[in-house]
């Protein structure tokens, strides 16, 4: 490739009736001007380009010749506000053509008003520009189809020729103001286009060309977005929980660019995944997930995947720079910022987060209030999470036929999970007012009628008791019954490990709160005398690292 002569002029005025002081004002803490100087001697780099900010201020340019470029004072006739760019990029390519001795073969216009604009981006496009000699002028566009309206004379009509969804629109090209590329002899005082005109789009997270105080407010808060991987599974033995934790924070998360990882071998995981649209990558083993690590650049890797080793941490440690794990108890806990066991209260290491003040609950809870006691018991809720591996659901569901001749005023609602794999041996039984409700959207609606629950000792220990309902718990596993949470002290009537309690012990246990309100009003204060609101906010700025208000 022939080696091309380029200058990069970004011009700045020193007022700006939008936002006075515009270009001199920090954006994310460095001054805005700077953004597009740090893209441009990038630029001159690689290119051995030259670079000249254009000012008809003192400031600025004082400013700006400390970064190690070029600085070109504009003339009083080219300041006024009703001048256009193109006499000023024709001023300064003469005065730096003069200075350097240099006839140019290209001139780059870039804005000093587009801080989200990204080197990468620039350079595509110039490279292409270099390669494409049937182009004369190549401007940065984002594509913005929508369906408009004009004024024609005194009617209002359509500005398109057929009604169609915004998929289906033809392009629609907007400027973004990040860049503009021409061949020098293109450029004059009254122009910087050539005849053969291309676009290069842009994302619109790099399109933001800053004019108003709004324009500002959402460069800031692109500026401060992370690249953030989820990485967690979910699995009939495992469970759902930790795909469900995971899909709740991602939700406030906005703003930022979120990637799942999951394994190839967890599918439930991945298909539920995959039905909330985020995007997802699968991997075999650990070397895949390092792979992707290093072609994504995360900013945050969370890990959601209990117990990790100390080989796994380190290995991610060389590409990222924050690491957050959830309830984490193997030897690479050590090496991450940050560990949020709200399960495991009595973890009591330095870099651990317990107990149920570090509990997400879901937005969901939120929009409902607990119901008021009822001395009688009309409904019971059961669910077991989203898997149920050791199929409790079917143990309390034959308990259920059993005691509802006594209780004909009880309605049993048993809720199962996206992976229950039992479906097939539990259906509705109205003669004993049993009801089967699969994959339920919306627990809360559930919990907020229930008088009564029966879980397990996951996560959903904390949403029974936000909603004060008193709980029988049947621990899935061993490994579950070191959530102490779900405990007397806590409103939760805990029998054990559920495969090895007697169905006669589950059966006692419900006919007797049944028919005590007095035990079941403690346990339902005992429940409620917790704040539980804050989880959200706490487990959100450990994750962003204090960044989150």
């Amino acid at each position: 490739m022939i080696q091309r002569k380029i200058l990069i002029v970004i011009p700045a005025r020193g007022q700006s009736k939008g936002i006075p002081r515009k270009n001199l004002r920090l954006m994310a803490g460095k001054p805005l001007i700077s953004f597009a100087i740090d893209i441009a001697l990038r630029i001159k780099s690689k290119y051995k380009a030259d670079v000249a900010v254009d000012t008809d201020d003192l400031e600025i340019a004082e400013v700006v010749s400390g970064y190690g470029v070029e600085v070109v004072m504009r003339p009083a006739s080219l300041a006024g506000d009703d001048i256009t760019l193109d006499p000023v990029i024709h001023h300064t390519t003469i005065e730096m053509e003069a200075r350097q001795q240099v006839k140019y073969d290209i001139v780059v216009t870039m804005q000093a008003t587009s801080p989200t604009l990204k080197y990468e981006t620039v350079k595509d496009a110039l490279d292409l520009f270099l390669e494409r000699e049937d182009q004369d002028t190549l401007i940065s566009v984002t594509n913005s189809p929508h369906l408009s309206w004009k004024k024609q004379q005194e009617t209002i009509v359509p500005n398109y020729v057929k009604r169609l969804n915004r998929q289906q629109l033809p392009a629609d090209y907007r400027e973004t103001g990040g860049f503009l590329m021409t061949r020098r002899e293109f450029v004059s005082e009254s122009t910087r286009f050539g005849d053969k005109i291309a676009v290069y789009e842009v994302d619109n997270k790099e399109a933001v060309d800053i004019d108003t105080d709004f324009d500002w407010i959402v460069c800031e808060a692109l500026l401060s977005s992370k690249r953030i991987i989820l990485r967690t599974d979910g699995e009939e033995c495992l469970g759902m929980g930790h795909i469900y934790r995971c899909l709740s924070i991602a939700y406030h998360l906005t703003g930022h660019d979120i990637l799942f990882v999951t394994r190839k071998n967890a599918v439930l995981g991945g298909e539920k995944i995959k039905a909330s649209f985020f995007p997802m990558k699968q991997i075999e083993d650990e070397s895949d997930m390092y792979e992707i690590v290093r072609e994504y650049k995360p900013d945050i890797v969370v890990n959601d995947i209990l117990n990790t080793e100390k080989s796994y941490m380190l290995e991610l440690r060389k590409y990222v720079d924050r690491i957050v794990n959830f309830e984490d108890m193997g030897e690479g806990a050590e090496y991450a910022d940050c560990v949020i066991n709200a399960v495991y209260e009595d973890d009591k290491k330095p870099n651990h987060y317990t107990g149920f003040e570090y509990f997400f609950i879901r937005d969901e809870f939120f929009e409902v209030v607990p119901k008021k006691f009822n001395d009688e018991v009309k409904n019971i809720v059961i669910l077991f999470g989203g898997s149920d591996p050791s199929n409790l659901t079917g143990k309390t569901y034959e308990i259920f036929q059993e005691i509802s001749e006594m209780f004909p005023q009880i309605e049993f609602h048993i809720i199962t999970g996206f992976g229950y794999r039992y479906k097939n041996q539990i259906s509705d039984d109205l003669e004993h007012h049993i009801y089967i409700h699969n994959d339920v959207k919306l627990v809360s609606r559930y919990l907020q009628k229930a008088d009564l629950a029966i879980t397990s000792q996951g996560r959903t220990i904390y949403e029974l008791a936000y909603m004060g309902v008193p709980t029988i718990v049947l621990a899935q596993n061993k490994r579950e019954t070191e959530h102490i949470f779900a405990s007397m002290t806590n409103g939760f009537i805990n029998l054990g490990v559920g495969d090895q309690i007697e169905k006669d012990t589950i059966k006692n246990t419900i006919e007797w709160l049944i028919h005590t309100p007095m035990v079941r009003r403690e346990m339902r204060e005992l429940q409620l005398s917790k704040d539980y609101s804050n989880g959200q906010k706490k487990v959100l700025k450990l994750i962003l690292g204090g960044d989150y208000v």
